[in-house]
């Protein structure tokens, strides 16, 4: 009976760490939701096909007032001057970060909403906002004919996939004395392009800060050179 016992508990300790394996799939899809407030700029004449600049404002701009997206670039150029465009800048909620599939797939709202010129489509943003633009053309690099970064902290994607943008024009602008993203980025991206052969240009600003866009967006050269620019046809000026 005593070896019984023991045969048995010998027994029932192997059966205790038999291991037992399955294999199975799982199908699920997961869905976010995003919302973006947006202002819209309409040109006075909309029966031709006009070009539209999509503006990314920075982080000291995110939130619910709309307004505050008009603080800077091509929106405050408007409230003294006309472009004969479409303007689209959306505001990027508190907490969060530019979304390029977000920002792209308003993009197409727009356009089907409105009689934009598709080859014709320009990209710029300042701080946070460039750096959601390189992100952006980087992601969708089809969507664009101009890329316009100013001050922008460029990440590894945009640094690894730099040849993806190689056709688009591309003007980038920084300051030199800049304490908050430092000009450093900006070269860094520029030389990775030359690498690639592409059509741009970088202006360092030897006086300025982080403000290296006010006087960017308060000249008319920049809105001139990007409406010259088109998928089709560059100009390497």
């Amino acid at each position: 009976m005593k070896y019984r016992r023991i045969l048995l508990l010998i027994l029932f300790s192997v059966s205790c760490f038999a291991q037992n394996e399955i294999v199975g799939k799982i199908k699920t899809e997961i869905i976010n939701q995003n919302e973006l407030v947006y202002a819209l700029h309409i040109p006075k004449n909309t029966k031709e096909k006009k070009p539209l600049i999509v503006f990314l404002h920075g982080s000291g701009e995110k939130g619910t007032d709309i307004e505050k997206v008009k603080a800077h670039g091509p929106f405050k150029y408007l409230k003294s001057h006309e472009l004969d465009a479409y303007v689209l800048a959306p505001q990027c909620p508190e907490n969060e970060y530019w979304n390029q599939e977000v920002l792209h797939r308003l993009i197409l709202k727009i356009q089907k909403e409105n009689n934009v010129d598709s080859d014709r489509i320009y990209l710029t943003g300042l701080s946070m906002g460039a750096w959601g633009a390189w992100n952006l053309v980087v992601a969708h690099p089809e969507t664009f004919a101009a890329l316009v970064p100013i001050a922008g902290y460029v990440d590894r994607i945009p640094m690894v996939e730099n040849c993806k943008i190689a056709a688009i024009p591309t003007r980038i602008f920084h300051g030199l004395l800049d304490d908050v993203v430092h000009v450093d980025y900006s070269i860094a991206m520029y030389k990775k392009l030359k690498t690639c052969k592409a059509n741009v240009t970088l202006t360092i600003f030897d006086d300025a800060n982080h403000d290296s866009w006010s006087r960017v967006y308060d000249n008319q050269e920049i809105y001139d050179w990007m409406f010259k620019q088109t998928k089709n046809r560059q100009d390497e000026n």
